[in-house]
Order: C-alpha cells, then structure tokens, then sequence
C-alpha cells in the first residue's frame, strides 16, 4: 500500500520530537562544532504504535491550503513551523518516521520553510546530469568565462573607437569634425548605454537573464554595422546610439549572471573575469587599429577604419550562436516557479561536488527559501523602483559610488583617448597606436591579479591599495606635462601604463563586482541597473569634458581624477562592506537589516524507505531540519548552537 500524508493546519507538535538518538551524539556534536545549522532527529527512537498513536492524536477538523507564496506546483499550509499540523490517518505505516508531506513511490519528497511539498519535482537527477559532458566546475568557469567575452564587445568598441578617431582618413571623409562633436559622436554611446541599462531590469526579470544577454548582442549588432557602413556622420551617430543601446544591456545582465552563477567562496574571482572580457576585447580593437593603419588603401582608401568596425559585427554573431548554448540561471529560474529546471541545472553546476546528492537539493532549497522569504515580505508586483529607493538608500549609493569612481578616477580619459595622450607625449601616428597596444597588453595582464587575490584580500584592500596607487601616478603624469623637459614622452607612457595596471586589477573589475553583490534578489537587476546607469552618465560626462579640458588646461586635467581618487578611497575605509565569501542571500544581514533572510538549510527531507537497504537511495535514517523551523517554545534546540544574534 502507497502510504500518503497531508500537512494540516492547527494541531501541537508532539513532544517526543525532541527525541534525540544518543548513537548519534558524536556525529552532531562535530556538525554543531563547526557551527552547522542543522538539527538531526533521529527516526529509530519511535515504533509504529507510537507513531501511529502520534498521528490519531493530532487529528483536526482543520483543511488543506495552498501557501499564498508558492506557485501552483506545490502543495502547503500558512502555518510559520512545519512541525504544527495534523495528519490524515488513514495511512500504512512503512518506516518509523514521524510522517510529513508526500510518501509514496517517486522516493525522496521535499518541504520547504513555508511547507511547501514538492511532489511535482523529480530530485533523482543523476540520468539528467549522465547526459551532459560539461558539469561541475568545469562548467562553471567555462560558462563564467565564455559570458564575459560578451562584454568584450564593449571594450572593442571602445577602444577601436579611439584609434580610429586619430586616422587621417576617418577625418577627412567626416569633413575634420572639431573637438566638441566628436566629443559627442563618441560619448553618444554612453547615453544609449544609460538608457538600456536603466530598461534592462525588467527584460532580465521577465525573459531571463541569458535571454537578455542575446538581446543586447542582436542590438550590438545593429549598431556595428550601421557604423561600419556608415556614409555620413550623422549615421555613424544612430549606428554608436545602437551599440550604446547593446553594451548597456551586456554591462549590466553579464556581472549579474556571473554573480548569481558563482559559489560564494569563488565569485569574486569569477565575475571579476566579466572586466578581463572587456579588457580582451579593448586590447584586440588597439591591435586591430594599429595593423589596419598600415593596410593598402589604394583600392579602398577607407578600408583601414572601416573594417575594424566591422569586425566587432563578426565577433557578436559569433557569441550570439554560442550564447544559445549557455544555462539559463537557477536563481531567475526558481524564482518563476521553474522548479525542475531549476535544480536540474544546480544538479550540472554541482556534479563534482563531495556531497554529489545533497549539495544540489541543499542549494535548490537555500534559493528557494530565501525567494518565498523575499515574495513574504515582498510581493512580485511591489518590486518598483520605489521599493529599491525607499528601503536601499545606502546600497544605492554604494553600488552607484563603485561605479562612478571607476570611470571619474581617470580611466576613460587613458582609454578613449590613450594615442592622444601619448600623441601630447609625442608619440605620433602609429607610434601612438603602437604604445596604446602596448599599454592595452599589460592593462589585460594586470586585470588577471583578482582572480588569485579577491577572494583571499577582499574587495576594500583592493580598491584602497588601487586608488592610492592611480591618485600619485596621475598626480605625477601631470607634473611631467607641466615640466615638459626632454624625458617627458617617455616618462609618461610608462606612468600610463602603470596606471592602467593598477586600475584594472582594483577599481575596473571590483567596481562591476560590488553591485550584484549588495542586493538581494528581489532587486538586483534594479540595483545594479542603477549602478551601471551612474557608471554610464560619469562615462558620458568624462566623454564630453576630455576633448575640452585637453584643449584649455592641458597637464592640469589629470589633476582632477587623481582628486576622486583620494575621495573615493575615503568611501571605501568608511561606507563600504566587505562581502569576501558571504553567501548573496545572507548579504542582507551585514547591512543591519530588520527582514534579513537567514540563510536556510534545505528543510526536511522524507525517504520512502528510511531503513538502509537494497535499492534504497538512502545512505542514512536520519532526517535533517532548519534550527529555524523549531520556533515553539515546547521544542528544545537539539545540539545546535543559537546563532541568531540579529534577527
């Protein structure tokens, strides 16, 4: 006989729950030791009159409901402890266990904090991952990886931008634009960037966050070949207001997917790898230019800028066709209630885990806890750009603060416009381009120092060591242009480089890194999406006042970044978090506040079979329980430690 239980509301918890098998004291005396949030009740402390009896005793009159925060694929009750309902009787008892949620054939079934049963999901995903090469870690660096050359397309257009703007050729047939509107024609991208990443946020919500990434590359598309074929000036602007338009869904959705992808311990490393892409593509587009400069124009006097364009439009297809290959995330997917799919991919991102069996389902339950947490206490539809204003202020400015210090401490004012900063160096032409190559080069190798010290340092002595750094290079830069004495060009090339180096192992990477990081679920594309859109204005603003600032004060320019960069080091020692190794789901906590979510442990897990055996996928008879589901006063904490010091 299939024995069948249903979770009813009402009833007290029996008191011989608190039964604690003593052959099991040493086992959970080691988990609590390391502060484990686990409480084991053993199931060999009960016979089947007791349980029996247990049952009869709690019958009620009370009904089944559906738990108001979980989908339709789930059955529940409102009650806050899973422990307090009564139980239908009518049932065959199989196993000495204190009966919960749904036994029967399909083996393992579930309940999360909120009682949720999950009987429409098959746990037993060893064929699913049997069928996939790609898993574990591998497929975790690989995904990471291969999603942050998308933002390489930003970095290519960005720097083959500033080559191109220096050819003779691209001058003439604009007609030799002056300063201010090719200040414009090149900062216009930013204003299309800020535009979509403000946009984004809903996309990425609604479709999924790689969904959204191929939307954005379709876009980028767009632009590149609008660019690329561009007769006048007026098309080669709409074509950077599309590529603007891609960039900013790429730059705000990729350091969310690789944050959400990562695990805690390795995700600074991770989603800093999102800045390595762009720096790969920046450095292609600076080799690109610096090649094309020499190609033969006799049968295409234009070809020289027209074809590095052009090939950013082949790089994006190729990552376009290649995106469709990646794994949608299991947080976005858990948090529309696709469940299966959900843990499916959580079962290939941890296929090489040591706890092969335990660690998907125990991740699949951390998520989806702490999203019905989030759905209690916010609801879908409150989700607005009011909430995040109202209840983040200090993760705004935060996340915003990152970003705006990454573009006002002096880097775009090196990247747009590095062959004019050596051109004023007196570096000339293609010995302009040659050492923004080289520059470009040891700026990709230092954005590679994060990922062996990130998640071993932390982000604040990063970004602190970083901005001391750049503030007495840039200082420094300026004083050899205001001396201008024969060793000038050389002396400040080498000081450019240095300082690219140091902004891309600290505030470059560690500035995309701390927004997706700060928010929890419920607003984290809103939150970043503001992040990214501060990043994009202080990139249109530094796009506007260079090519100005340049032409009337000259080596007194770089005396402004070098001032943020004093500011922004303040910011850090006194309002920044470090978030090194914390799990995104116990973010909440650090910031104080009131509704954090404790991380929760996957909730009760009932085997068809409890007692070991042959063809039973259980390795042992116990079942494991969230020191937050004992809330009655009645139910002594077994051999767990109260860690709950903040909430």
């Amino acid at each position: 006989m299939v024995t069948q239980y249903q979770p009813l509301h009402t009833g007290d918890p029996p008191s011989q729950i608190n039964t604690f098998n003593k052959d099991n004291n040493n086992n959970n005396d080691s988990q609590n030791s390391h502060g484990s949030p686990f409480v084991v009740v053993s199931n060999n402390e009960f016979d089947e009159e007791e349980i029996t009896e247990l049952a009869g005793s709690h019958q009620s009159s009370s009904q089944n409901s559906t738990n108001p925060v979980k989908g339709s694929n789930v059955t529940g009750h409102n009650d806050e402890d899973v422990f307090d309902h009564d139980f239908k009787t009518d049932i065959d008892i199989e196993s000495p266990f204190i009966p919960m949620g749904y036994h029967g054939k399909s083996g393992n079934n579930y309940i999360d904090d909120f009682g949720n049963v999950y009987t429409d999901v098959d746990f037993n995903f060893i064929k699913y991952q049997a069928k996939h090469l790609l898993k574990g870690k591998k497929l975790v660096y690989f995904t990471s990886g291969f999603v942050s050359l998308f933002v390489s397309l930003f970095g290519y257009e960005q720097g083959v931008c500033s080559g191109i703007i220096t050819f003779k050729l691209f001058k003439n047939y604009f007609h030799d634009p002056n300063p201010e509107t090719l200040g414009f024609v090149i900062s216009i991208l930013e204003i299309g960037a800020m535009v979509s990443s403000i946009l984004v946020s809903k996309v990425s919500d609604s479709i999924g966050r790689k969904r959204t990434i191929l939307l954005g590359t379709t876009v980028f598309i767009l632009g590149g070949t609008l660019q690329s074929f561009a007769n006048n000036l007026a098309v080669f602007t709409v074509g950077r207001v599309f590529s603007g338009l891609g960039v900013g869904v790429l730059l705000t959705v990729v350091p969310l997917y690789q944050c959400e992808i990562s695990p805690s311990e390795e995700r600074g490393k991770l989603v800093c790898g999102e800045f390595t892409g762009n720096i790969v593509g920046y450095s292609l587009s600076v080799w690109i230019d610096y090649f094309c400069y020499f190609l033969d124009t006799n049968k295409d006097r234009h070809l020289a800028w027209r074809l590095p364009l052009f090939i950013q439009v082949v790089i994006a297809f190729i990552l376009l066709v290649g995106g469709l290959f990646v794994v949608e995330l299991p947080r976005w997917l858990l948090d529309v209630d696709l469940d299966q799919k959900g843990l499916n991919v959580l079962s290939l991102l941890y296929a090489d885990s040591d706890k092969l069996l335990e660690k998907p389902v125990e991740e699949f339950f951390i998520i989806k806890n702490s999203i019905l947490k989030e759905r209690e206490l916010y609801p879908k539809h409150t989700r607005s750009w009011k909430l995040l204003f109202r209840n983040y202020k200090s993760r705004i400015f935060i996340g915003c603060s990152a970003l705006a210090f990454a573009q006002f401490n002096g880097i775009n004012i090196i990247s747009y416009y590095a062959p004019m900063v050596f051109g004023e160096a007196g570096f000339k032409d293609a010995d302009a381009l040659l050492m923004t190559g080289i520059n470009s080069t040891v700026y990709l190798a230092c954005t590679l120092i994060p990922f062996f010290l990130v998640d071993v340092w932390g982000r604040k002595p990063i970004l602190i060591l970083g901005g001391l750094t750049m503030c007495v290079l840039l200082s420094l830069v300026s004083l050899m242009m205001f001396l201008n004495k024969s060793y000038t060009p050389m002396l400040v090339a080498i000081l450019v480089i240095i300082y690219n180096g140091c902004f891309g192992y600290s505030w470059g990477p560690i500035g995309y890194l701390i927004p997706p990081e700060i928010y929890p679920l419920a607003v984290r594309s809103k939150g970043v999406s503001l992040a990214v859109a501060a990043n994009w204005f202080a990139n249109w603003i530094v796009g506007q006042l260079t090519p100005i600032a340049q032409k009337s004060i000259g080596w007194a320019m770089y005396l402004f970044p070098a001032m943020s960069c004093v500011i922004s080091v303040i910011c850090v020692i006194f309002y920044y978090p470090e978030t090194k190794g914390i799990e995104l789901e116990d973010i909440d906590k650090m910031f104080g506040d009131e509704k954090a979510q404790h991380t929760p442990i996957p909730m009760n897990f009932i085997n068809s079979e409890m007692n070991p055996g042959p063809g039973n996928g259980s390795t042992t008879g116990d079942t494991l329980l969230t020191q937050d589901s004992f809330e009655l006063e009645n139910i002594p904490r077994i051999g767990v430690k109260n860690d709950h010091t903040d909430s």
